[in-house]
């Protein structure tokens, strides 16, 4: 178990009175079990494990997490198994009771064992003037207590070339079969406490190692609750000493000393338990933290209620997730799969309408059928076996979708053959529909075409964002020469006038007394002069700047503006070139948040998948935003994350709901029409994916 200030720490008992359906919160790694999640002992709790200060107790590692220490426990555990059992005893005999220093004990246990040797160990041998691999076969002990060993010599191959009985003195170790590390961790694993050592009473037990301390030791230790502990009977006797001597003076009880020692043992004591237990409840919690142990904080924020999303999906709960994910995928890929873009509405609508050849179906379908064609793969040859012909029309297109079901053979997609085949493809349920578009998507990301397209984009996207980088680095250094630049010019300036100025007064005082007059009329000279041309050089310079600034400034905002223009086209064609969708980020609850540009919505994923939701108005996006606290560590990123596609998410909200607001005015100005005015039903907004037209199919 991890240490806490070098000491083991009780973790808490479970309650005792639990019902057997109650719901109770439970530390993962501890198993520790508390009724409330705001009861203040589990926040305390998890807090304290989360900081670093605990200690493993086998490799006394420090300023770990619980957690950490645990698994650093069980690591060292692992391989403290791996220590030869043959040299256990030896070990622990050496260990108990021993008063050395890790260090030291390690060493003298390293050298007692550098000359014991074990049968079945392989190491080098004397042979010939020369050293050879050689494997211990017997120990051989003789009359006067030397011990001998019979080896087997092995070539490279480790087979045997023959056998011998030499000594100790003939066999080289390179090295012990464990290192000083997993003895270090051996030995604080067997032991309950240091200098003295002293083993485990069942360790002890088990191999033979006596429990009674040594008698240099029993005047200074004695046991206690199966611990030894430090033998306090010299202050005792010092005590009763003390005692009978004030006794005798007309003292009774305990001595004065005595007592203030009792007194301040245990002041100082109650101190610093006061003292802990005021750390673990008052110590400041460092933000971010996990959001599920968040609390209300008098400095909080006022935070908006968060908005419910919008759940009125025309397709089942449970599909929206295939739905998104096959949308989003033909419409990041559609060069490549040669078809025409459409909305995700358009694409709910036709999956869940009972058309069995619908063209933006059909050409969806075709597109996928095409590209696996295309790649000369498993289904080409099916293809090739039924004596296809290469073109995918409106008619034929559901033979080529069967063939791909029987090659890929899933029990919940071919039982939809036998309905495809008479023809009836818009009687599918909506999972099985989605269920087949998936299947394509996967065989279409395992073809060559696509892994080239797709390592195209990477090096495109590393080539702009290097690009992007550069630009940036030198539009940096630009604007460091441009301050150095003027803060020369300023520093010349401030020095030339103040020059100008010393010398100017430098000569006033050595021609003042001798070249008065000359100089008054000097004075009336160059005043006449000034006023003849108008103005003070220095209100020239002075107007000259006056008309210079505008044009400078006009000419840096235009640099500015090209700059912001230049660094928005680069991460246009970055985002173009797709690679894979990420969610913005995840809230408290573990719920995803996913925007697509092109739908202009903002989709809300439950942890589980289940459930889902949108946004899709600003007002929206705002409530939400105000509703995201900044100490959790998950709302944080996604409020960042927010922040930063804040512009580009509201204009696509904006876009949205303006489209939203024209198409009900179609549809109203539908509805009041003259009955004797029929007008078409493709006219109607609502069926806008009837009239899906592939600008992109190859001919």
């Amino acid at each position: 178990m991890p240490l806490l200030k070098r000491k083991p720490y009780v973790l808490s008992e479970p309650p005792t009175d639990l019902k057997p359906r109650q719901h109770v919160y439970q530390i993962r790694f501890t198993r520790e079990i508390f009724r409330d999640y705001d009861t203040s002992e589990y926040l305390t709790k998890i807090n304290l494990y989360r900081q670093r200060v605990w200690t493993c107790k086998v490799t006394a590692k420090t300023n770990l997490t619980y957690e950490e220490a645990l698994i650093s426990e069980l690591n060292a555990t692992e391989k403290i198994q791996q220590f030869p059992n043959e040299l256990v005893p030896l070990v622990l005999q050496t260990v108990q009771f021993s008063m050395l220093t890790l260090k030291d004990l390690v060493n003298t246990i390293t050298e007692k064992l550098q000359y014991h040797l074990l049968e079945g160990e392989e190491l080098y041998g004397k042979r010939d003037d020369g050293v050879c691999l050689c494997q211990i076969m017997k120990v051989l002990t003789e009359g006067d207590n030397r011990t001998r060993y019979e080896v087997a010599w092995l070539d490279k191959d480790k087979k045997g070339i023959g056998t011998a009985v030499v000594n100790v003195e003939d066999l080289i170790r390179k090295r012990l079969p464990f290192t000083r590390e997993v003895l270090k961790s051996f030995i604080r694993d067997s032991t309950n406490r240091n200098v003295p050592w002293v083993l485990h009473d069942k360790l002890a037990q088990e191999h033979g190692i006596s429990t009674d301390p040594p008698e240099e030791l029993r005047s200074k230790y004695f046991f206690k609750d199966g611990y030894l502990v430090t033998n306090k009977k010299k202050r005792k006797i010092e005590d009763d000493k003390q005692n009978i001597m004030e006794t005798r003076n007309g003292q009774v009880g305990k001595s004065k000393k005595k007592v203030e020692r009792e007194k301040s043992e245990g002041s100082v004591m109650e101190n610093s338990a006061e003292k802990e237990d005021f750390e673990l409840k008052e110590e400041p919690i460092n933000y971010p933290i996990d959001d599920l142990l968040v609390r209300p904080g008098s400095d909080d924020p006022v935070f908006t209620d968060r908005p419910s999303p919008s759940r009125d999906f025309t397709v089942p709960m449970d599909c929206i997730g295939d739905l998104l994910m096959v949308w989003d995928f033909v419409s990041s890929f559609g060069r490549l799969l040669h078809l025409f873009s459409f909305s995700l509405q358009d694409f709910e609508n036709a999956i869940c309408h009972k058309d069995s050849n619908l063209i933006i179906i059909v050409e969806t379908y075709s597109a996928f059928l095409r590209l696996l064609i295309k790649d000369d793969g498993q289904y080409f040859t099916v293809i090739e076996e039924k004596r296809r012909k290469p073109k995918i029309t409106i008619i034929t297109w559901t033979e080529y979708l069967c063939d791909f079901l029987e090659m890929i053979e899933i029990p919940e997609l071919s039982s939809c053959i036998p309905t495809i085949k008479r023809g009836h493809y818009g009687l599918l349920e909506t999972q099985a529909k989605l269920g087949i578009f998936r299947e394509l998507i996967t065989q279409v990301i395992a073809t060559d075409l696509f892994r080239k397209k797709l390592d195209g984009y990477i090096e495109e996207r590393q080539t702009l964002a290097a690009t992007k980088r550069g630009e940036a680095i030198e539009e940096g250094r630009k604007k460091r020469e441009e301050k150095e630049r003027l803060k020369a010019e300023s520093a010349v300036l401030q020095e030339t006038n103040g020059h100008g100025l010393e010398n100017a007064n430098t000569s006033d005082d050595a021609l003042g007394n001798s070249n008065g007059k000359n100089i008054s009329k000097k004075q009336k000279v160059d005043a006449k002069v000034q006023s003849e041309s108008g103005k003070d050089p220095s209100e020239k310079e002075a107007n000259k700047t006056t008309l210079q600034q505008p044009r400078a400034d006009k000419k840096e905002a235009s640099e500015q503006k090209n700059v912001e223009q230049r660094r928005e086209y680069l991460q246009r064609e970055i985002d173009k070139r797709f690679i894979r969708k990420e969610p913005l980020g995840k809230d408290r609850d573990y719920n995803r948040y996913w925007f697509f540009r092109r739908d202009g919505r903002i989709f809300v994923e439950s942890p589980d998948s289940k459930q889902w939701g949108y946004y899709s108005t600003k007002e929206e996006l705002d409530a939400f935003k105000g509703s995201l606290n900044r100490k959790g560590v998950r709302e944080r990123a996604l409020q960042k994350q927010l922040d930063k596609s804040y512009d580009k998410i509201c204009m696509e909200l904006q876009k949205r709901s303006k489209d939203e607001a024209q198409k009900i005015a179609m549809e109203e100005a539908v509805l009041r029409r003259s009955t004797r005015v029929r007008a078409p039903p493709r006219d109607n907004p609502a069926v806008a994916f009837l009239k899906y037209v592939n600008k992109w199919k190859e001919d």
